[in-house]
Protein backbone atom coordinates (compact mmCIF):
# COMPACT_ATOMS: atom_id res chain seq x y z
CA UNK A 1 0.00 0.00 0.00
CA UNK A 2 1.35 3.30 -0.29
CA UNK A 3 0.79 5.90 1.53
CA UNK A 4 -0.97 9.98 0.80
CA UNK A 5 0.51 12.92 2.16
CA UNK A 6 -0.71 16.19 2.61
CA UNK A 7 -1.21 19.17 4.78
CA UNK A 8 -5.19 20.82 4.50
CA UNK A 9 -6.55 23.90 6.20
CA UNK A 10 -8.93 22.28 9.39
CA UNK A 11 -9.75 25.59 11.26
CA UNK A 12 -8.86 29.27 10.98
CA UNK A 13 -5.22 29.84 10.70
CA UNK A 14 -4.63 26.05 10.97
CA UNK A 15 -3.58 24.04 8.35
CA UNK A 16 -2.68 20.04 9.35
CA UNK A 17 0.03 18.12 7.60
CA UNK A 18 -1.41 14.59 7.69
CA UNK A 19 -0.27 11.11 6.31
CA UNK A 20 -3.05 8.35 5.17
CA UNK A 21 -2.59 4.28 4.13
CA UNK A 22 -5.27 2.19 2.92
CA UNK A 23 -7.99 1.61 0.86
CA UNK A 24 -10.07 4.96 1.16
CA UNK A 25 -13.61 3.53 1.36
CA UNK A 26 -12.42 1.29 4.16
CA UNK A 27 -13.69 2.29 8.20
CA UNK A 28 -10.76 5.21 9.30
CA UNK A 29 -8.86 5.12 12.48
CA UNK A 30 -7.68 8.44 13.28
CA UNK A 31 -4.35 8.38 15.23
CA UNK A 32 -4.04 11.40 17.72
CA UNK A 33 -0.10 12.00 18.55
CA UNK A 34 0.70 13.23 21.89
CA UNK A 35 3.33 16.14 23.74
CA UNK A 36 5.58 17.83 21.29
CA UNK A 37 5.33 14.31 19.22
CA UNK A 38 5.61 14.24 15.34
CA UNK A 39 2.83 11.64 13.73
CA UNK A 40 5.91 9.91 12.54
CA UNK A 41 5.98 8.40 16.36
CA UNK A 42 3.44 6.59 14.89
CA UNK A 43 5.56 3.60 14.23
CA UNK A 44 5.01 2.81 10.04
CA UNK A 45 4.67 -0.71 10.46
CA UNK A 46 2.02 -0.15 13.29
CA UNK A 47 -0.23 2.03 11.04
CA UNK A 48 0.59 -0.90 8.28
CA UNK A 49 -0.80 -3.82 10.11
CA UNK A 50 -3.96 -1.72 10.79
CA UNK A 51 -4.26 -1.24 7.09
CA UNK A 52 -3.42 -4.21 5.97
CA UNK A 53 -6.25 -5.27 8.55
CA UNK A 54 -8.77 -3.40 6.14
CA UNK A 55 -8.74 0.57 7.42
CA UNK A 56 -8.12 3.36 5.98
CA UNK A 57 -5.11 4.99 8.50
CA UNK A 58 -4.64 8.54 9.36
CA UNK A 59 -2.13 10.11 10.90
CA UNK A 60 -1.37 13.90 11.37
CA UNK A 61 0.48 16.43 13.38
CA UNK A 62 -1.02 18.26 15.77
CA UNK A 63 -0.83 22.06 15.50
CA UNK A 64 2.40 23.89 16.41
CA UNK A 65 4.45 20.25 15.85
CA UNK A 66 5.92 18.85 12.97
CA UNK A 67 4.51 20.42 9.10
CA UNK A 68 1.50 21.58 11.02
CA UNK A 69 0.58 25.30 11.58
CA UNK A 70 3.07 27.01 13.85
CA UNK A 71 0.61 29.95 16.02
CA UNK A 72 1.46 33.13 16.41
CA UNK A 73 1.49 33.60 19.74
CA UNK A 74 4.21 34.00 22.45
CA UNK A 75 6.08 31.76 24.39
CA UNK A 76 4.25 30.43 27.52
CA UNK A 77 6.06 30.64 31.03
CA UNK A 78 5.64 26.84 32.23
CA UNK A 79 7.13 27.31 35.67
CA UNK A 80 5.02 30.36 36.10
CA UNK A 81 2.13 29.02 34.34
CA UNK A 82 2.85 26.02 37.13
CA UNK A 83 2.80 28.56 40.24
CA UNK A 84 -0.83 29.94 38.83
CA UNK A 85 -2.59 26.27 38.38
CA UNK A 86 -0.89 26.01 42.35
CA UNK A 87 -2.65 29.11 43.46
CA UNK A 88 -5.91 28.27 41.49
CA UNK A 89 -5.47 31.22 38.88
CA UNK A 90 -7.05 31.93 35.49
CA UNK A 91 -3.90 30.54 32.78
CA UNK A 92 -3.70 32.85 29.97
CA UNK A 93 -2.95 30.21 26.80
CA UNK A 94 -2.76 30.56 23.27
CA UNK A 95 -5.20 27.86 22.79
CA UNK A 96 -6.49 24.76 25.05
CA UNK A 97 -6.90 20.83 24.40
CA UNK A 98 -10.46 21.64 23.36
CA UNK A 99 -8.96 23.81 20.43
CA UNK A 100 -6.83 20.59 19.44
CA UNK A 101 -9.84 18.42 19.87
CA UNK A 102 -11.86 21.02 17.31
CA UNK A 103 -8.50 20.25 14.98
CA UNK A 104 -9.14 16.83 15.03
CA UNK A 105 -13.02 16.89 14.25
CA UNK A 106 -12.40 19.42 11.52
CA UNK A 107 -9.76 17.24 10.32
CA UNK A 108 -12.24 14.55 9.51
CA UNK A 109 -14.68 17.36 8.05
CA UNK A 110 -11.97 18.17 5.57
CA UNK A 111 -10.74 14.30 4.29
CA UNK A 112 -14.61 13.52 4.27
CA UNK A 113 -14.88 11.46 7.26
CA UNK A 114 -18.39 11.04 8.73
CA UNK A 115 -17.24 9.14 12.04
CA UNK A 116 -13.77 6.88 13.05
CA UNK A 117 -12.45 4.74 15.48
CA UNK A 118 -9.70 7.12 17.92
CA UNK A 119 -6.64 5.76 18.71
CA UNK A 120 -5.12 8.68 20.81
CA UNK A 121 -1.91 8.35 22.58
CA UNK A 122 -0.79 10.16 25.66
CA UNK A 123 -1.96 13.91 25.36
CA UNK A 124 -3.53 12.71 21.91
CA UNK A 125 -5.93 10.49 24.39
CA UNK A 126 -6.63 13.41 26.29
CA UNK A 127 -8.21 14.89 22.99
CA UNK A 128 -9.79 11.53 22.18
CA UNK A 129 -11.52 11.44 25.17
CA UNK A 130 -12.70 15.14 24.84
CA UNK A 131 -13.43 14.30 21.08
CA UNK A 132 -15.87 11.16 22.40
CA UNK A 133 -17.45 13.13 24.70
CA UNK A 134 -17.97 16.63 23.09
CA UNK A 135 -18.74 15.16 19.32
CA UNK A 136 -19.93 11.67 20.21
CA UNK A 137 -21.55 11.59 16.72
CA UNK A 138 -17.79 11.20 15.15
CA UNK A 139 -16.68 8.79 17.23
CA UNK A 140 -17.20 4.92 16.29
CA UNK A 141 -14.98 3.50 19.33
CA UNK A 142 -12.39 5.28 21.48
CA UNK A 143 -8.55 4.03 22.25
CA UNK A 144 -7.03 6.06 25.16
CA UNK A 145 -3.14 5.10 25.20
CA UNK A 146 -0.69 5.74 27.79
CA UNK A 147 -2.77 8.33 28.92
CA UNK A 148 -5.24 9.80 31.85
CA UNK A 149 -7.91 11.26 33.15
CA UNK A 150 -6.65 14.30 34.37
CA UNK A 151 -2.82 16.46 34.44
CA UNK A 152 -0.32 15.61 36.49
CA UNK A 153 1.30 12.61 38.03
CA UNK A 154 4.39 12.68 36.17
CA UNK A 155 8.31 11.78 37.34
CA UNK A 156 9.41 15.33 39.31
CA UNK A 157 12.95 14.36 37.21
CA UNK A 158 11.14 13.83 33.99
CA UNK A 159 9.55 16.96 34.61
CA UNK A 160 12.19 18.88 35.37
CA UNK A 161 14.47 17.52 32.59
CA UNK A 162 11.21 18.62 30.21
CA UNK A 163 11.71 21.92 31.64
CA UNK A 164 14.96 22.21 31.14
CA UNK A 165 14.95 23.54 27.84
CA UNK A 166 18.40 22.73 25.71
CA UNK A 167 20.48 25.29 23.72
CA UNK A 168 19.37 25.75 20.16
CA UNK A 169 21.88 24.34 18.41
CA UNK A 170 21.02 20.86 16.31
CA UNK A 171 23.25 18.07 18.11
CA UNK A 172 22.37 19.55 21.91
CA UNK A 173 18.29 19.43 20.76
CA UNK A 174 18.85 15.78 19.78
CA UNK A 175 20.77 14.86 22.99
CA UNK A 176 18.27 16.56 24.97
CA UNK A 177 15.23 14.55 23.11
CA UNK A 178 17.09 11.53 23.48
CA UNK A 179 17.31 11.70 27.17
CA UNK A 180 13.28 11.99 27.15
CA UNK A 181 13.00 9.01 25.58
CA UNK A 182 15.67 7.34 27.41
CA UNK A 183 13.58 8.73 30.84
CA UNK A 184 9.95 7.51 29.62
CA UNK A 185 10.69 4.61 27.37
CA UNK A 186 9.90 0.69 28.40
CA UNK A 187 12.82 -0.06 30.93
CA UNK A 188 13.46 -3.85 29.49
CA UNK A 189 11.45 -3.39 26.31
CA UNK A 190 12.48 -0.21 24.68
CA UNK A 191 13.97 0.33 21.30
CA UNK A 192 18.00 0.92 20.95
CA UNK A 193 19.36 3.87 21.61
CA UNK A 194 20.59 3.21 17.96
CA UNK A 195 17.07 3.15 16.85
CA UNK A 196 16.05 6.40 18.94
CA UNK A 197 18.88 8.84 18.44
CA UNK A 198 17.36 8.21 13.74
CA UNK A 199 14.07 8.64 14.62
CA UNK A 200 14.88 11.78 16.41
CA UNK A 201 16.86 12.97 14.07
CA UNK A 202 14.19 12.44 11.32
CA UNK A 203 11.68 14.56 13.41
CA UNK A 204 14.30 17.21 13.66
CA UNK A 205 14.92 18.34 10.42
CA UNK A 206 11.47 17.08 9.39
CA UNK A 207 10.10 20.13 11.45
CA UNK A 208 11.97 20.99 15.09
CA UNK A 209 9.79 23.97 16.76
CA UNK A 210 10.31 24.55 20.61
CA UNK A 211 8.00 27.45 21.02
CA UNK A 212 4.88 24.60 19.87
CA UNK A 213 6.09 22.57 22.67
CA UNK A 214 5.63 25.06 24.95
CA UNK A 215 2.57 26.13 24.01
CA UNK A 216 1.01 22.46 23.66
CA UNK A 217 2.59 22.03 27.35
CA UNK A 218 -0.09 25.07 28.43
CA UNK A 219 -2.72 23.51 26.91
CA UNK A 220 -2.42 20.60 28.96
CA UNK A 221 -2.52 22.41 31.96
CA UNK A 222 -5.09 24.93 31.06
CA UNK A 223 -7.22 22.08 30.09
CA UNK A 224 -7.38 20.54 33.87
CA UNK A 225 -9.53 17.35 34.37
CA UNK A 226 -11.69 15.78 31.80
CA UNK A 227 -12.74 13.53 35.26
CA UNK A 228 -17.09 15.08 34.83
CA UNK A 229 -16.84 14.72 31.21
CA UNK A 230 -16.33 11.08 31.05
CA UNK A 231 -19.08 9.36 32.03
CA UNK A 232 -20.42 11.74 28.84
CA UNK A 233 -18.67 8.76 26.54
CA UNK A 234 -21.26 6.07 25.13
CA UNK A 235 -18.33 5.38 22.69
CA UNK A 236 -16.76 1.37 23.08
CA UNK A 237 -13.88 2.50 24.93
CA UNK A 238 -10.93 0.29 25.77
CA UNK A 239 -7.69 1.89 28.02
CA UNK A 240 -4.27 0.58 27.10
CA UNK A 241 -1.61 1.61 29.99
CA UNK A 242 1.86 0.40 30.68
CA UNK A 243 2.96 -1.12 34.00
CA UNK A 244 6.34 1.11 34.06
CA UNK A 245 4.80 4.15 32.70
CA UNK A 246 7.13 6.81 34.57
CA UNK A 247 5.46 9.77 32.76
CA UNK A 248 1.26 9.42 32.69
CA UNK A 249 0.99 6.77 36.14
CA UNK A 250 -1.05 3.98 35.78
CA UNK A 251 -3.48 5.21 38.16
CA UNK A 252 -4.97 7.83 35.51
CA UNK A 253 -5.50 5.02 33.14
CA UNK A 254 -7.42 3.33 35.85
CA UNK A 255 -9.50 6.45 36.84
CA UNK A 256 -10.39 6.93 32.87
CA UNK A 257 -11.48 3.13 32.77
CA UNK A 258 -13.52 3.24 35.65
CA UNK A 259 -15.53 6.88 34.87
CA UNK A 260 -16.16 6.18 31.15
CA UNK A 261 -18.93 3.29 31.33
CA UNK A 262 -17.86 0.35 30.29
CA UNK A 263 -14.79 0.76 29.64
CA UNK A 264 -11.73 -1.78 29.69
CA UNK A 265 -8.62 -1.59 30.84
CA UNK A 266 -5.43 -3.88 29.70
CA UNK A 267 -2.58 -2.84 31.16
CA UNK A 268 0.69 -3.76 29.38
CA UNK A 269 3.20 -5.65 31.44
CA UNK A 270 6.65 -3.85 30.90
CA UNK A 271 5.26 -1.15 28.97
CA UNK A 272 6.41 2.67 29.52
CA UNK A 273 5.71 5.62 28.05
CA UNK A 274 6.67 4.77 24.54
CA UNK A 275 5.07 2.19 21.19
CA UNK A 276 8.53 0.07 21.14
CA UNK A 277 9.15 -2.68 18.09
CA UNK A 278 8.73 -5.03 20.92
CA UNK A 279 5.15 -4.70 21.81
CA UNK A 280 3.28 -3.49 18.61
CA UNK A 281 1.81 -7.40 18.50
CA UNK A 282 0.25 -7.30 21.30
CA UNK A 283 -0.75 -3.10 20.83
CA UNK A 284 -2.34 -4.01 17.24
CA UNK A 285 -3.74 -6.91 18.50
CA UNK A 286 -5.67 -5.18 21.50
CA UNK A 287 -6.57 -2.29 19.00
CA UNK A 288 -7.91 -4.40 16.17
CA UNK A 289 -9.83 -6.70 18.96
CA UNK A 290 -11.38 -3.69 19.55
CA UNK A 291 -12.25 -1.62 16.90
CA UNK A 292 -13.06 -5.39 14.91
CA UNK A 293 -15.69 -5.67 17.14
CA UNK A 294 -17.87 -2.48 16.13
CA UNK A 295 -20.04 -1.29 13.29
CA UNK A 296 -18.09 -0.85 10.41
CA UNK A 297 -20.48 0.76 8.19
Amino acid sequence: MEWTRDRIAVNEGVELAYEEIGAPDAPVILLIMGYASQLIVWPESFCQRLADAGYRVIRFDNRDVGLSSQIDAGVPNIIGLSLRQKLKLPLNVAYTLDDMTADSVALLDALSVASAHIVGASMGGMIAQLMAANYPERVRSLVSLMSSSSYGGMKPKILWHILNKAPPQRDAQIAHSLKTWQLISSPELGDPDQQLRARIEAAYDRGNYPAGKARQMAAIMASGSRQKLLPKIKAPTLVIHGDQDPMLPLKGAKDTARRIPNARLEVVAGMGHDIPEALLDELVGLILGHVGGKTNK
